[in-house]
């Protein structure tokens, strides 16, 4: 997959491809929808598929004192898109300067101008531009005036009638609903950080861990998961544990992994964390040794999920 950062310098590998618009955060299974349909009208136009995104997210730059939850940084993002075939994606900076364009100035500069795309896909809900003045029939119009073609894709939701949304998974995870953010992502969410020094008391207790910082405004439930851990790119079962310790000191939230089937040092590595299954909420526990007797229980937990587990959610 070509990625491009910024539109100054495109190659003519580039141009005139069927490009989906968004911001794909979590590329959850309405994004995924788009991406489905700009393959689809690129085989027929015998033309590159692609996606434009934004970085930063256009939240994080109209409100930056405000923490964003953001469900896949880029390189995760990136990694997802690729993973459905695509051959392009255009990560457009969005500052200022691009804030400040009109609906009208974006399709001219980027889509038709830089880019040349030969056909658009965008969600029913698509709004762009500078006072996001931009819609589906500006759209239209520009298209049948510059040449490119337009598809909207209609909401996708499940069977309940749920839309599938980042504020859904962001809704779920809130809950510590792991199993329910992956159905409507269509993939077990991850995150990745790198293992830092803790104050070893996991060790004290038999279960040392390996810790990562979240990023801030990540809103995931505190408690206990069954995840899966990936060193070297290599998968391991373990149970997790976000919280503030309240056994111990009340401090700031960090999340704490602790690998059923490796032995070793991981200070300075980077892992990945995917989230498969809640085991229990967080608490606080009147000794040591109760807090080690429930983190066994949570340790047997955990496996049974993860033996339970699929490879990938089961959407439905």
């Amino acid at each position: 997959m070509i990625v491009l950062h910024g539109t100054s310098d495109v190659p003519p590998a580039a141009r005139g491809g069927v490009l989906a618009i968004g911001n794909f955060d979590g590329v959850h299974r309405g994004h995924q929808a788009l991406l489905k349909a700009a393959k689809e009208r690129a085989v027929q136009l015998d033309a590159p598929a692609g996606v434009i995104l934004f970085e930063p997210h256009p939240r994080e730059h109209f409100q930056p004192d405000e923490p964003h939850f953001r469900l896949t940084p880029l390189a995760r993002k990136l990694e997802l898109l690729e993973s459905h075939g695509l051959d392009l994606a255009v990560v457009v900076r969005f500052d200022a300067a691009l804030a400040g364009l009109s609906a009208q100035e974006f399709i001219d500069r980027i889509i038709a101008g830089a880019l040349g795309a030969r056909h658009v896909v965008i969600g029913y809900d698509f709004r762009f531009g500078k006072g996001r003045t931009g819609d589906t029939e500006l759209l239209r119009q520009a298209g049948s005036e510059r040449g490119f073609g337009l598809t909207v894709v209609a909401p996708v939701g499940d069977h309940a009638g749920q839309v599938f949304s980042s504020g859904a998974v962001r809704a779920a995870l809130a809950k510590g609903d792991v199993s329910g953010a992956a159905r409507v992502l269509g993939h077990w969410w991850r995150v990745t950080g790198t293992v830092i020094g803790g104050f070893k008391r996991g060790t004290g207790l038999g279960f040392p861990t390996a810790n990562i910082a979240l990023s801030p405004g990540t809103a995931l439930a505190h408690g206990i998961y069954a995840v899966r851990v990936y060193v070297d790119g290599k998968a391991h079962a373990a149970a997790a544990y976000l919280g503030t310790r309240p056994t111990f000191d009340n401090g700031a939230p960090m999340l704490e992994v602790f690998l059923f089937d490796f032995d070793g040092d991981l200070y300075g590595q980077q892992i990945a964390v995917e989230f498969i299954g809640f085991v229990r909420e967080d608490a606080k526990f009147d000794s040591l040794e109760a807090l080690k007797a429930q983190i066994a229980k949570d340790c047997t937990r955990a496996q049974e999920i993860l033996d339970e587990a699929p490879a990938a959610p089961q959407v439905g």
